[in-house]
């Protein structure tokens, strides 16, 4: 087994290991199949020992907190690292920039600038993922995006060696960044926040929140926005115009206070939820001639495959 092979080694990894590991405890959607194996850092240093390690041959998937992301009921292969469990290293440098690794919820970000009253960094605090999820498709919220205040990140390559690179290697788009090496994964960014001359950034944090508590359905089970917004559109908008609103396949639905997220109700699979997201994509097309584009990261095998194929 790949557990045994590597705790063989000389150097061994300080994290814990799991096969067969359940991923829908770690998706906000609450559904999925399992990881073939998946593996909880201690911290960076250690993810370097572990990737060291690791036969390059081993599929990888990188999870945080599961908020932009369905599992697909047959599972992962491969080893899945969940970055939320040691990659949560954030604090201010010398340099006055804050360096956040990918683990690090969005809202602690947030936090972390109202401590310290730093202005910029609020609409964080509407993101439900994790840093290294932000970097990835320069999530935002409320008019704010993640690359916007970026100055540098590091990766991490399939030896566990660590690069920095500046923002200037990097495309960024709405909803997108481009220029990351294949087998290369963001481990942690670099911000620059200005200094608030007063109080508002708590007063901004509070009035974001209230927008999005009015607007969304918090507390339930969903992934966030399921599409991204087309250009001067709004990908709700278009969905309710539809006539989508509370539209179900088995136990999952669209939701009547946001047309632009899908809940589980308790009972759905991953299954129930793909079909859902592609019956919004051909209904759209099909009454309003507009092609949506997934905000949500579909990954996985469906049910009628096996790990052993």
């Amino acid at each position: 087994m790949l557990e045994d092979k590597i705790k063989s080694e000389i150097s061994p990894y300080r994290g814990r290991l799991v096969p067969q590991c359940p991923l829908a405890r770690h998706t906000s959607w609450r559904v999925g199949g399992c990881a073939q194996y998946a593996y909880y850092p201690t911290d960076l240093e250690d993810l370097k020992v572990f990737l060291n390690q690791l036969s390059t041959e081993q599929p990888l998937t990188w999870l945080g907190l599961g908020s932009n992301l369905l599992i697909r009921d047959g599972g992962i292969m491969g080893t899945v690292i969940l970055t939320r469990y040691g990659l949560k290293s954030l604090h201010q440098q010398d340099d006055g920039l804050i360096r956040a690794e990918a683990g690090v919820p969005c809202a602690k970000l947030a936090k972390f600038c109202l401590r310290y009253n730093l202005t910029g960094g609020e609409f964080f605090a509407g993101i439900p993922g994790t840093v290294g999820g932000a970097l990835v498709m320069n999530a935002g919220a409320f008019g704010g995006e993640t690359w916007k205040y970026l100055v540098a990140v590091d990766v991490i390559d399939r030896k566990g060696c660590i690069h920095s690179k500046s923002r200037s290697d990097f495309q960024v788009a709405y909803r997108n960044v481009s220029g990351l090496p294949d087998n290369q994964w963001f481990v942690a960014g670099y911000f620059c926040f200005a200094s608030a001359q007063d109080d508002t950034v708590k007063q901004d944090i509070h009035q974001l929140l209230a927008r999005r508590d009015a607007s969304q359905p918090i507390g339930k089970l969903s992934c966030g926005s399921v599409f991204k917004n087309p250009p001067g559109d709004h990908a709700a908008r278009l969905i309710e115009t539809c006539g989508l609103k509370g539209y179900r396949i088995g136990g999952a639905h669209i939701s009547m206070k946001h047309a632009n997220f899908i809940i589980n109700t308790g009972q759905a699979t991953a299954t129930d939820i793909e079909a859902l997201i592609e019956h919004i994509e051909q209904i759209v097309w099909k009454t309003q001639c507009v092609r949506l584009e997934k905000e949500v990261h579909i990954l996985g095998l469906n049910t009628s495959k096996t790990m052993l194929e």
